[in-house]
């Protein structure tokens, strides 16, 4: 006979394992310079889906840009600085 498991049986049963670690916590934590910026950019992005961009706007999605990238260059580099060479 085939057992039928529920599922709020099937989600409980690993809910000791959906927390996030305290090491996946510091990892978001430090990543989030970089998930920021790139929201930013997300968001110049989306403002110019629906039109043709001004002067403004380009400025706005060339500055994100940059800052994604600084963000990126500083989490590897910071990576690299405390795990021994990690990225």
């Amino acid at each position: 006979m085939d057992h039928i498991v529920t599922v709020q049986d099937a989600v409980t049963a690993f809910a000791d394992f959906i927390e996030p670690t305290d090491a996946e916590l510091d990892a978001i934590e430090a990543e989030m310079p970089v998930i920021r910026a790139e929201m930013e950019l997300l968001d110049a992005q989306i403002i110019v889906i629906d039109r043709t961009p001004c002067e403004l706007d380009e400025r706005r999605i060339r500055r994100a840009r940059r800052r994604v990238l600084a963000a990126h260059r500083e989490y590897v580099n910071g990576a690299n600085g405390q795990t021994g060479g990690v990225a």
